[in-house]
């Protein structure tokens, strides 16, 4: 149950949260969630959206989508002399993807001292057939005492573009699955071909798991790149067995409550097949890299 502890342990700022040097940058930023969303909108941009914004480029990941800590974000947008409040332009904004709206956003909810979190799934809202590969932020709301997902991505010319009419700073659980109840679904005679990224028009049982491997670990405060895999996740082509499936039954049923997901915390800490190594395989790079990498 979310506890004091637990509300505290999510406003200490993790390894991938913390601002660094940038703490005061990141206090500057405003305090309410949509305000805060909408500030974040002015700073990254998703790489494979830059058409939406009339950047005459191809779709694709550079070299800043494969940072993974608030601080080097913020590094990298700090680097042009101007404040966090202050919006770019497109083309000047931090390229990455759905990860880095996220993490921006929950270190700043942090060092504002709302506990937040980011949460691994499926998003129903995008204009694809099939549920998306995304990351949202899962806040704590005091007036109401309940955790709320937010997703800190979609703008006005996203919301636009893709006809959806929501409230990204309270999103329905039914729009947006988090891994654990992706998995359950799964497991109750759902197709997991129904999820994947339709960017790269991939799919299947391997999202799903990853997805919920790396849930685990983001509420055990270390936030992995999206193609970052390690220890238990099977690689492409490999099967899920029995040992492995039953593992992924206990994550779930921890994960996919919001009230009970923080005691994953303990299962994370003591199975070596979900802790993070020093070194992960990064998919997209096709390489094994340092988590320090940037």
């Amino acid at each position: 149950m979310t506890d004091t502890e637990t509300l505290a342990f999510y406003t200490r700022p993790g390894r991938f949260t913390s601002p660094g040097p940038h703490l005061e940058a990141l206090r500057a930023l405003p305090d309410t969630v949509p305000e805060l969303f909408r500030t974040v909108q002015g700073l990254v941009i998703h790489e494979y959206l830059p058409w939406l914004y009339g950047l005459d480029r191809e779709p694709g990941y550079t070299d800043t989508a494969h940072l993974r800590s608030a601080e080097q974000i913020a590094d990298r947008l700090l680097s042009d002399g101007r404040p966090l409040t202050e919006s770019r332009e497109p083309q000047d904004r931090f390229g990455g993807c759905c990860r880095h709206f996220t993490i921006l956003a929950v270190a700043a909810l942090r060092a504002h001292g709302v506990p937040a979190r980011a949460r691994c799934g499926f998003a129903a809202y995008f204009p694809v057939p099939n549920l998306e590969d995304h990351w949202v932020v899962e806040y704590w709301s005091t007036d109401q005492a309940r955790w709320v997902l937010g997703d800190a991505q979609i703008d006005p010319i996203q919301r636009a573009d893709f006809e959806v009419d929501l409230d990204f700073t309270d999103i329905p659980r039914d729009q947006f699955l988090v891994a654990g109840d992706a998995w359950n679904r799964c497991r109750k005679g759902d197709d997991p071909n129904r999820y994947g990224f339709n960017g790269a028009d991939m799919y299947g049982e391997l999202f799903v798991v990853g997805d919920l491997i790396r849930d685990t670990a983001a509420l055990s405060d270390l936030e992995l790149l999206p193609w970052d895999f390690w220890g238990a996740m099977p690689r492409p082509g490999e099967p899920v067995g029995d040992e492995l499936g039953e593992l992924l039954d206990r994550l779930a049923a921890i994960t996919a409550d919001p009230e009970t997901a923080a005691e994953v915390r303990d299962l994370y800490e003591a199975d070596e097949r979900l802790r993070v190594p020093e070194r992960v395989y990064n998919f997209i790079l096709d390489r094994e890299e340092a988590l320090t990498a940037a």
